[in-house]
Formats: structure tokens, sequence, C-alpha cells
């Protein structure tokens, strides 16, 4: 309110400076005090109706009652005035006619402009009630280009976040349903055999011989069942973004010759050769070398295990712009091209070869891909004539 009437008293002064130059200082006064008369009841009844907003209602009523309010109070302002002005009656009901007048083209005025907010309003307020009520596939239009348009665009793109929130939330479900039912099938068939197993040696139903032959088989379930406790625990991890490693230069043709070396026993058990293809030097990355051989091993322990005898798996590696690739290659089955990417996925079992898990745990492709995006690169499969190509890339050192 304070900041209403040093307003209005700038204004009167101005004003009474004004006629002050034209017709003298005593008609400069009479017409600041004018002024002031006429437009301090009209302020004051404005803030009255800001602090009693809750009892006007609607924004069109509240519109409405300042018009009239202001209208009704500069009116007898302007008649009390005039007449203390020495003015006559006749002259002060006409200047009272002209400014009721003024006041009703003005309240025709503000109603038409408060119908097109209020629209506007009442299509935000229904728009955000949908969204409330799980539209998303609503766009809510406004008339005007203000701050309600800004609002209601808001708005839409709030609706349209929280559909692709909602999408990437069912996905997310989606996959750990399926996580868990893989998982659960996974756990379920050695832990039956063992229990089979067990219960036979327990109750002394079979001949020394064959009692330690169980326990071979138990030994094989307890390994199997330790290697997917194993990955779903550091797939957890990497999944969590609870990663503690320490980057530094990696030679990658020194690890790709030593991991192919390391495999070539497992490899010649299958009949397939592994052999590494390094055209000179290849540039060195910025990686975790423990992780990355993790990598390695388990893309072609993957290549050997899906290729037949008399079959060959091979390692290259070159550099592409500020990326090194390498490549593990093999003459086996491959993945068809609309399983190749959800071959990433966890446990995904797909086309004759089941998604190349084969005997693994079924997590190894899905580890590989965490472990490089992790290192800031990308893993995928690429084209093949003959078996599959599955290549990643990391980092220039």
């Amino acid at each position: 309110m304070v900041r209403g009437f040093l307003l209005l008293s700038a204004a009167a002064a101005l004003a009474g400076a004004a006629l002050s130059l034209a017709y003298g200082v005593n008609d400069g006064l009479l017409m600041a005090l004018f002024m002031v008369a006429c437009g301090a009841p009209a302020i004051a009844g404005a803030h009255l109706l800001v602090r009693r907003r809750m009892a006007a209602g609607p924004l069109s009523r509240q519109l409405a009652a300042g018009v009239g309010i202001s209208v009704t109070l500069v009116t007898l302002g302007v008649g009390a005035v005039a007449l203390l002005m020495f003015l006559s009656a006749h002259d002060a009901f006409i200047m009272g006619l002209l400014l009721v007048f003024a006041g009703g083209l003005i309240a025709y005025s503000a109603s038409v402009l408060a119908a097109g907010v209020m629209a506007d309003i009442e299509a935000v307020r229904d728009g955000v009630r949908a969204i409330g009520e799980g539209r998303r596939d609503l766009e809510i239009r406004t008339v005007g280009r203000d701050e309600l348009a800004e609002l209601a665009e808001a708005a839409n793109r709030m609706a349209a976040q929280l559909g692709e929130r909602e999408v990437e939330r069912d996905t997310a479900e989606a996959a750990r349903r399926d996580l868990i039912a893989a998982v659960s099938h996974d756990l379920r068939t050695p832990l039956t055999s063992l229990r089979l197993l067990t219960d036979a040696i327990e109750d002394e139903l079979v001949d020394p011989e064959t009692r330690q032959r169980y326990l071979g088989q138990m030994s094989v379930h307890i390994t199997s069942l330790s290697a997917l406790v194993e990955d779903l625990f550091e797939l957890s991890r990497l999944e969590a973004g609870d990663i503690q490693w320490s980057m530094q230069q990696v030679a990658l043709d020194e690890l790709i010759e030593e991991t192919v070396e390391a495999m070539r026993p497992h490899a010649e058990k299958s009949m397939v050769a592994v052999t590494a293809e390094l055209n000179g030097r290849v540039a060195a990355a910025r990686a975790n070398p423990e992780k990355l051989q993790r990598v390695l091993f388990n893309l072609i322990q993957n290549a050997i295990r899906h290729t037949p005898a008399d079959g060959s798996v091979t390692v290259a590696a070159e550099r592409n712009g500020t990326y090194v690739e390498v490549e593990v290659a093999d003459t086996g089955e491959g993945v068809a091209a609309d399983e190749r990417e959800r071959a990433f996925e966890p446990f995904f079992r797909g086309g004759a070869g089941g998604a190349r898990s084969g005997d693994g745990t079924g997590l190894g492709l899905t580890i590989c891909r965490a472990i490089v995006e992790a290192h800031g690169g990308r893993i995928w499969f690429a084209d093949s004539p003959m078996g599959a190509r599955v290549r990643f890339s990391l980092p220039l050192a």
C-alpha cells in the first residue's frame, strides 16, 4: 500500500507542477489535492480487496469487484471534491455520470480480457488435473502467448517426461522380473540336483564308487552356483556405479597376446584355434588392465563355446579416431541380427544358440557391456558373413 500511495503522490505532484506552469500555483495545488483525494480511497480499497481474496472467490469475481470498487470510490471522491471546489451540482452530476460511463467501459473491457485469461487458466487446470490422474497423451493449448502459455508448455513437457520415466520404469521392472525368473531357473536346477545327490549319499543308497561320482557332480554344481553368485554380485555393483578402479595406460597388444595364450589350452581342448592378429603396435588404451582382461576372457570363452571343432577364434585391435577398437571374431553359428542388441541382456535366450550363453552363467556379455561402458566405451555385434564379431571400443590413453 505504501508503494501505491508513493506513486499517487508522485503523479499528483507532476500533474500539479504541469498545471502550475500553465495556470498558476494555486491551480496546481488544487489539482494535486484533487488527485490525492480521488486516488487515495481507490488505492486503499484495492489493497483491502487483496487482503480479502479468499472471500472474493473466482478470479473473474475478484476482477469485477476490483473494477467496481475503484470506479465507485473514484466517482464518490470526484463528486465530493467537485462540490468542495464550488462547482455547481449540475456540473458535479455530469462529471459523475461520465466517470460511471468510463468505469462501465473499463469493466466491460476487463471482463472481455478476463474471459480469455480464465479460459487459458481453466485449460491449464484441467490439463494438470488430467496429468495427475494418469493421462500422458494430452496437450494443453492456450489462446494467448503469455505466461499462461509458458505454464501450459511446462505442463506439456512435464507430462512427456513423466511418460518417458514411466516407460523406463516399466521396462526396468520387466527386466527385473525377467532377471529374477532367470536367476530362479538357473538356481533351481543345480539346487535340485544337489538335494537329490545329498539325499542319496546321506541315506547310504549308493556304493562307494557311485558316491565318489556323486561328490564330483556336486562339486561341479557348487562351482556353477559360485560362478553365478559372483557374476550377479559383480553385475549389481557395476549397475549401481560402485566402481573403484585405477585407470592407467594399457598396452593392448601385450594384454591381448597374454590373454590369448592363457585361453589356448581351453581352446585346444575344444579343438578350436585361437589367434591374435595385431598388425604392428596397437595404440595404448586408458583402462583398468584386470577388468579389461576380464572382458577379453569372457568374449574369447564365449566364442570358443559357440565355435564347432576345427573352427577358429581371432582377436584383433585397431585405432579408430580417439578410440581403439578390439574385436573377437569366431566361425560359429553367429547371432541373428534382430537379437544382437538383446544378447547383452542378462540371461537372454534367443535363437538356436541360446543367446550364446550355453554352459555359462548367462551374464558374461552383460558384464562385458557394463565394464566397457564404465570405461567410457561401447560394445556391439558387428556384421559378419560367418560366425559372430563382437567389437568394443576404449578411449585412447
